[in-house]
């Protein structure tokens, strides 16, 4: 099975129904083993990863993209890298959680940056036979259900943010929004690394947690 089509397997909800319960362990240690089945080609484990983090990712990659369809897209974009390069995850760069958020936010701002080259292309409008310009109506894939999925997930975010302690918050916001590593954050909070990492692992926990109520 292809990274694509695994990823739809999940996305489609159904697929991942008849995957056993994870035993109940560690987060962390739950996610390395998902990581090494995944390396593995074991497409079961990628759906359990899905299922544990794809509405955290989801709503960060939409607060970055600002746009539903968009999102959708860079949410299997960043189960598909995980897919294809479990192997390369190194524990010594942070959870895998954290590792899964970077890879997402990256292909985020990958996609902004795209939209923004496609944008700033001039089209030359085409002329109608009278010698008028024929001004064509702009394509979008964005519905009135998107656009309030957009707005409430935005607001499930902001408020989950909200609820974090502010040492939580002030790292992930700077590590997955502004794009600083550990050592940069742990140099210019002050903090040891160790406290860095413990405090983003907690917090994205409780970012999930929250975002999964919202669902």
């Amino acid at each position: 099975m292809s990274g694509s089509e695994a990823v739809a397997s999940c996305a489609g909800r159904e697929g991942c129904a008849s995957i056993s319960p994870v035993p109940d362990r560690s987060a962390e240690a739950v996610d390395l083993e998902l990581l090494r089945r995944i390396a593995a080609r074991d497409d079961s484990a990628l759906a359990a990863l899905y299922d544990r983090h794809s509405r955290l990712a989801y709503s960060l990659i939409l607060r970055i993209v600002r746009s539903a369809a968009d999102a959708d897209e860079v949410l299997q974009e960043t189960f598909v890298r995980v897919w294809t390069r479990a192997d390369s995850y190194d524990p010594r760069l942070g959870v895998p959680a954290a590792w899964l958020i970077r890879i997402a936010r990256n292909r985020a701002i990958d996609r902004v940056r795209a939209r923004r080259v496609r944008e700033a292309i001039s089209v030359t409008p085409a002329t109608r036979d009278d010698g008028s310009v024929a001004v064509p109506e702009p394509e979008t894939l964005i519905t009135p259900e998107h656009e309030l999925l957009e707005t409430m997930t935005s607001r499930a975010v902001g408020s989950a943010l909200a609820h974090l302690p502010a040492t939580q918050r002030q790292l992930i916001e700077a590590a997955f929004f502004d794009g600083y590593t550990h050592h940069e954050l742990a140099a210019r909070f002050g903090v040891p690394l160790g406290t860095v990492k413990t405090r983003i692992r907690s917090g994205l926990a409780a970012l999930r947690g929250r975002l999964e109520q919202f669902a």
